[in-house]
């Protein structure tokens, strides 16, 4: 088993503080407790650029401070859709060679047909599924709100998530070049 590097380890908490804060404080309220902000994108970003088991930490820990940090208590469903979404993305848009600089067409590609995948699995499954079985939320309510934080969440990670690694791309020592 491959150990959990120090790297890693810091991303993780980087990855925590930036999820927390973009959801406690750029959050934008559209549909009945659903908002949209940025924290998917960076939570794509991290776990594309150290994997699933950062990307899993990053959603669920980050979700879960959020929550708490309203006051209504940690609401379980979407905190387990979240740790999906950073699991999945670790696996399906992990970057080929992104620490190497390099970030082309077609990761871009494989980073955002692979976030719709995630984001559509999350948000259109596993969150409004958990929400009838666990709080037995109407399931027309859950659909519908499943439908637009996935989306708003696919469009935001696809833009801004690509935008961020292609600059961490950037700052990568090329492959084959002298450091």
């Amino acid at each position: 088993m491959k150990s959990f590097t120090i790297k890693q380890i810091v991303g993780t908490a980087i990855g925590v503080a930036l999820f927390f804060l973009l959801a406690r404080f750029l959050s934008i309220p559209v549909f009945a407790n659903t908002t949209l902000t940025l924290q998917y994108a960076v939570l794509g970003f991290f776990a594309a650029v150290f994997g699933p088991v950062c990307g899993v930490l990053i959603g669920l820990i980050g979700h879960m401070l959020t929550d708490l940090s309203f006051g209504w208590g940690i609401w379980w469903s979407w905190v387990i859709a979240s740790a999906v979404v950073g699991l999945l993305a670790g696996f399906i848009i992990k970057t080929g060679k992104i620490e190497e600089g390099e970030f082309g067409k077609t990761d871009i590609l494989r980073f955002i047909a692979g976030s719709l995948i995630v984001h559509a699995i999350s948000w259109g499954i596993v969150a409004p599924v958990l929400d009838i079985v666990i709080y037995a939320e109407p399931a027309n309510k859950v659909f519908t709100q499943g439908l637009i934080a996935g989306t708003g969440n696919f469009v935001m990670t696809a833009v801004i998530g690509t935008l961020l690694l292609m600059g961490y791309a950037k700052t990568r020592v090329k492959s084959g070049s002298l450091e």
